[in-house]
């Protein structure tokens, strides 16, 4: 499935949050919906743009809407403790489940999210099945100014935010949401311009569609026709089968081959029927593994 993204006022969740209004059950079911969390964070100081706490604190920001979020879990993991009890009156093997949620409650209750909690991989299955917030992987959108962002070794907020990350394995990724807004109003060769002026080879949008991709183990391949082009958004290390099925179960039934060509390959020959005639065209079986960028025809009965 896609990654699901929710775009939210993270400002008024810090200032509802900091006065102990929490952030709603609306809101945390949202995030429950999602594959992955990406957390706007204010790396800039800017008198002119008020911050609801009155200070850049990146940090505190973060803790914040990380309590929240805990809080959320910890009630969620007493309720499966409880069901595993109860579970395990009439089957013993339910006490291990008890343990292991009882465990990860006591990390929580220290302040640490479920991704940093350590366990074996049966555990950690046990744990999946409980679709808890802090257990979902998460991107920091470090926001700073144009001066911040030209110069990123210099800026204190996002260290701070790095060091933060690199302790429970998140990711970073630097933004200016000032030049994005520039950038975005721009086309074609003046956005090229704009980029190449800037230094930088790709919007902050492209970069964050990589990183999340990245994140959560997703690759794109493309299918081609005279009825339509489109991308599909598959696992990486999907096999051709599989992908077809993606498209339709009839096609993942029947499959027989898939007719496969690199979209870059593709661009520099100028259509498919020059890289076929240059042989960059290959026939794959069941057995291959769709890779990033592949455009595919597949071929299949039923």
């Amino acid at each position: 499935t896609p990654a699901v993204i929710e775009f939210v006022d993270i400002a008024g969740l810090v200032k509802g949050a900091s006065k102990g209004e929490g952030l709603g059950n609306k809101f945390l079911g949202n995030i429950r919906a999602t594959d992955a969390i990406i957390h706007v964070v204010r790396c800039f100081d800017d008198e002119n743009v008020i911050h609801v706490e009155g200070s850049t604190d990146p940090k505190r920001d973060i803790d914040i809407i990380d309590l929240e979020l805990i809080m959320a879990d910890m009630e969620m993991v007493e309720r499966r403790i409880d069901k595993a009890l109860k579970a395990a009156k009439g089957d013993k093997k339910f006490m291990h489940e008890a343990d292991v949620f009882k465990a990860l409650l006591e990390h929580l209750n220290n302040g640490k999210s479920a991704r940093s909690f350590e366990c074996d991989e049966d555990d950690a299955e046990i744990i999946a099945t409980s679709d808890l917030l802090t257990s979902k992987p998460i991107i920091y959108a470090a926001n700073m100014d144009e001066g911040g962002f030209a110069n990123q070794d210099g800026n204190q907020y996002l260290q701070q935010v790095k060091e933060l990350a690199d302790k429970e394995g998140a990711q970073v990724l630097p933004i200016c949401a000032k030049l994005e807004q520039d950038i975005a109003e721009l086309d074609g060769d003046d956005r090229a311009m704009f980029l190449e002026d800037l230094g930088i080879e790709e919007s902050g949008l492209d970069r964050l569609i990589k990183c999340s991709y990245a994140l959560l183990g997703l690759i794109s391949f493309l299918t081609y026709g005279e009825d339509e082009c489109r991308a599909w958004t598959i696992k990486n290390g999907t096999k051709a089968p599989q992908a077809a099925g993606k498209i339709h179960s009839d096609i993942e039934r029947g499959f027989i081959r898939a007719e496969t060509i690199n979209f870059d390959d593709m661009i520099r020959c100028g259509s498919v029927a020059a890289a076929k005639e240059k042989g960059l065209l290959r026939s794959e079986g069941k057995e291959y593994v769709v890779k990033d960028g592949d455009m595919i025809y597949f071929r299949f009965n039923v």
